[in-house]
């Protein structure tokens, strides 16, 4: 199935996904900080965008456009579907807006919060391991 950005439904693994950076803590020079891919704890999703680093120009767009009138966007962290799927996580296509997807499938525990969050934690340091260095807006 086609969805109205015109992208496939199923989301393939050579994708890149751009999450958006909206906190200082989320990035250093170098790198994103797992704290970048940590899910949302009212829906236990994160929230990313089907788009890579280029055009540049083009994601900041996009970043503006969706994020921007909410929060500062220092920037984007990205990283492709193959590492998410390497962490046990999936990525599920979520429009609108155009281009949207969440990466799902983080643990929970509602018995021990903590032992999910330290789960949740370790996962998003795999990713962020292998995320590209941050792009500054």
């Amino acid at each position: 199935m086609i969805l109205p950005s015109g992208l496939p439904e199923r989301v393939a693994d050579d994708e890149d996904l751009a999450r958006f950076l909206t906190s200082s803590g989320h990035y250093n020079a170098s790198a994103a900080r797992p704290a970048a891919f940590m899910p949302n704890p009212k829906n236990g999703e994160t929230s990313v965008f089907r788009h890579g680093a280029e055009p540049l120009e083009q994601l900041k767009s996009v970043a503006q456009a969706e994020v921007g009138a909410d929060r500062h966007i220092h920037g984007a962290s990205i990283v492709k579907v193959s590492v998410i799927r390497e962490a046990q996580l999936e990525v599920r296509a979520k429009e609108p807006p155009p281009r949207h997807a969440d990466i799902i499938g983080w643990p929970w525990s509602k018995d021990d919060p903590d032992f999910g969050k330290a789960q949740q934690k370790e996962l998003a340091t795999l990713i962020a391991q292998k995320a590209g260095s941050p792009l500054r807006f």
